[in-house]
């Protein structure tokens, strides 16, 4: 079957949709507590001081939470653009940050005035040759962005049970950490930093794996997806072929960790351009 990358890709407005119907976010949302974790952790290695934080495809507000109990003269804007999101976001604001809805890829900011950025898993969401221009537009020169998304390796499982079934897209594309990397750059920002891991999560069964993907608004949104149902007899073979017998299922989790500084204002604009075929393949930690 013949790709194009805006099939391989997020098509943004699924993307809103399935997060705007994920109002059990919370129960299910344990890899976003655990990227975001590790990425607060670098903070403690960066001498920073900001004025303005953003955290951009805020979810249900908790990065927002701790950046603000992090850097209390700060003033923190928690983004996002699903109604839903924002909504839950609001409720646990208070006094410690402002809600703003907004396009990850076209953020309703000025030019060059946030001094720190957390997307903490929107990338897998948006373009990331988008999000990392805004970040570098909005970002200061010397402010900082820390940025947790998936690799091509993630429900490797699934993508390859599926790929038993039929031709069609089950699991949207990711970027390899090396094409990441290059596309930070090419977006204008300074000295990126990015490293690998790999996490197992296992289930009791197929339907807990599926719960928790809806939940968390994980659920295919790529532009070149299946828009009919999957019929009765195609999800049993796709069963079949996940399923071991007596086995619990385990399905991978590749998470690519980044970080990368805002140059401030500068002329030009770099390009990188990724083959098709470059997009959900294989990546290896070096």
């Amino acid at each position: 079957m013949s790709l194009s990358l805006d099939d391989a890709l997020p098509d943004k407005r699924a993307a809103r949709r399935a997060f705007d119907a994920a109002r059990e976010f919370a129960s299910a949302c344990f890899i976003h507590d655990e990227t975001r974790g590790r990425l607060l952790e670098r903070l403690d290695l960066i001498r920073l001081e900001p004025r303005l934080a953003l955290d951009i495809g805020c979810a249900t507000g908790r990065g927002a939470t701790a950046l603000a109990a992090r850097y209390p003269a700060a003033r923190v804007l928690a983004i996002d653009s699903s109604s839903t999101m924002l909504r839950s976001a609001a409720a646990h604001a208070g006094s410690l940050f402002s809600v703003l809805g907004g396009d990850a890829e076209r953020l309703p900011l000025r030019s060059h005035c946030a001094d720190l950025v957390l997307a903490n898993l929107v990338l897998p969401w948006c373009r990331p040759d988008r999000l990392f221009a805004e970040s570098a537009r909005v970002l200061a020169e010397g402010g900082a962005l820390l940025f947790a998304t998936v690799g091509p390796d993630s429900l490797q499982e699934v993508r390859a049970a599926f790929g038993a079934v039929d031709e069609q897209i089950h699991v949207h594309a990711a970027f390899d950490m090396h094409d990441v990397g290059d596309l930070a750059v090419a977006a204008g920002l300074a000295e990126p930093v990015l490293d690998v891991d790999r996490i197992a999560v296992t289930y009791e069964s197929l339907n807990g794996l599926v719960r928790d993907l809806r939940a968390a608004g994980a659920v295919n949104v790529a532009g070149g997806r299946r828009r009919s149902l999957t019929g009765r007899d195609r999800w049993r073979r796709f069963e079949a072929a996940l399923l071991s017998p007596h086995e619990r299922l385990a399905v991978t989790v590749e998470l690519i960790f980044g970080q990368a500084w805002g140059r401030g204002p500068r002329s030009g604009r770099g390009e990188v351009l990724v083959p098709i075929d470059r997009i959900g393949r294989r990546s290896e930690t070096t």
